[in-house]
């Protein structure tokens, strides 16, 4: 147990650029200098960085096969009265990165958690994006599978940002735009970067566009879906449920019409169709 006189260190939690390297705060560089070790994602991407601004502080790996051992070991530094600098190979710590384990750590020993402001790839791309930025909502990386991916897409009541992996991005524009051609989205293509590309149209448009993959780190925005939007598919969901209770396919594909404002038949059809 900590005796009456002992000094608790700190975690800081300290954003870096996501692209160019003069995007860096001069608290975060200050906070880098002043602490006793630095905890990045890949100590070879985080010496560069450190390197240009002179920065000479030790760093250890913090990666999301070691999080939690490593979150033990600078627990215990920190106890001891380390400050300890977090930062990943670029932009906010957490977001889509390693850090969590961290912090959450932190946390439940009582260290306080010191969290600084900067870049975000997120936040970069939701307003370079020019769709609604009042309300909307991060999901990470899109998910791989084509059903999981329509039922986002169809039922994202704000704007949506999310990572992609530049081969995977034509088989989501097209998946995006036969669900909904005229949808407003953008890409965005190397944030911050010497080749910046910030792509806005409709989906049918930027599927085209980005028919085969394009080169290098990749956000991509969506505007709202319609009012209604995804309203089929969860009336759908509703129908198998009620059948495979053992109601007669008939008789619920009404139920739920009535419930739902999508038509009988059009539920019938691809209830029977889907069997």
């Amino acid at each position: 147990m900590d005796g009456p006189g002992a000094t608790v260190g700190r975690l800081a939690v300290c954003p870096t650029p996501i692209g160019n390297l003069e995007d860096v705060t001069l608290r975060v560089l200050a906070t880098l200098r002043e602490a006793d070790v630095v905890a990045c994602e890949d100590t070879r991407r985080s010496r560069v960085l450190l390197e240009r601004h002179g920065i000479a502080t030790p760093l250890v790996s913090v990666h999301e096969h070691n999080e939690r051992q490593r979150a033990a070991e600078l627990v215990g530094r920190m106890r001891d009265g380390a400050t300890v600098a977090l930062i990943s190979d670029a932009g906010t710590p957490l977001v889509s990165d390693p850090g969590f384990a961290l912090v959450r750590a932190c946390t439940a020993a009582g260290i306080p958690v010191e969290v600084l402001p900067g870049p975000s790839a997120v936040v970069t791309a939701v307003v370079a994006s020019g769709l609604p930025a009042e309300r909307w909502r991060f999901v990470g990386f899109l998910p791989r599978k084509r059903a999981e991916l329509e039922r986002l897409l169809g039922s994202a009541a704000e704007t949506l940002v999310a990572f992609e992996s530049p081969q995977r991005l034509p088989g989501t524009l097209a998946t995006l735009a036969a669900l909904d051609p005229g949808r407003p989205a953008a890409v965005c293509r190397e944030l911050t970067k010497l080749h910046e590309e910030v792509r806005r149209g409709s989906a049918a448009e930027l599927a085209e566009r980005y028919s085969q993959p394009p080169r290098g780190e990749v956000a991509v925005v969506v505007g709202a879906a319609p009012p209604g939007a995804g309203r089929g598919e969860e009336a759908m969901r509703a129908l198998r449920a009620l059948v495979q209770a053992g109601a007669r396919a008939r008789p619920a594909a009404s139920a739920v019409a009535k419930l739902t404002g999508v038509g009988a038949n059009e539920l019938y059809r691809e209830l029977m169709n889907g069997r």
